[in-house]
């Protein structure tokens, strides 16, 4: 029997583990296949208060150049057309709100910059492990203007499915 680690557990402040910490995504093609990838380069940290979460803030910096999808050519297409790595290095997420849900659940709510677009989401983590976060979210890309041209418009979906799994360590 395995127990689940408690938010009350945890308070202090913690970086990413870039091992074990995979930043995804998942895009669908209007013709009913997926693409899924992740970002290599990235960096963030947290400070959790078990004894008031909503004390607790956290921040994400995710290199736009580091997509990998397993095919080059077109991580470099997704990463200079439809991210703008050139102009626009980094997505950044900035925590403004954490609200518990239940003993282990917990809705980040924070400011998503992606292409110089800022919009407030709320994404759903839960907490997994001693100090391992899961969370998955839909955004709709053209919110953030991440497209390329007409065409894509048509051939992909604008949803895109975020996929979170965050390990952190304690920061000393």
């Amino acid at each position: 029997m395995t127990t689940t680690t408690r938010l009350s557990q945890l308070t202090g402040d913690y970086v990413l583990d870039a091992e074990q910490t995979r930043i995804g995504f998942v895009a669908r093609h209007r013709f009913g296949t997926r693409v899924r990838g992740r970002f290599g380069t990235f960096d963030g940290a947290a400070h959790l208060d078990g004894g008031d979460p909503a004390r607790s803030s956290a921040w994400l910096s995710i290199r736009t150049d580091s997509i990998e999808t397993g095919d080059k050519r077109r991580d470099a297409q997704l990463s200079k057309d439809f991210l703008g790595a050139a102009a626009y290095p980094t997505i950044t997420f900035t925590s403004t709100r954490v609200e518990q849900v239940t003993e282990t659940t917990f809705n980040v709510k924070g400011d998503l910059s992606i292409r110089g677009v800022t919009h407030s989401i709320t994404i759903p983590f839960k907490l997994t492990g001693d100090v391992t976060f899961e969370a998955t979210q839909t955004i709709n890309r053209m919110d953030w203007r991440a497209n390329w041209n007409a065409v894509t418009t048509i051939l992909v979906s604008p949803d895109v499915t975020l996929d979170l799994q965050l390990t952190a360590i304690r920061r000393l």
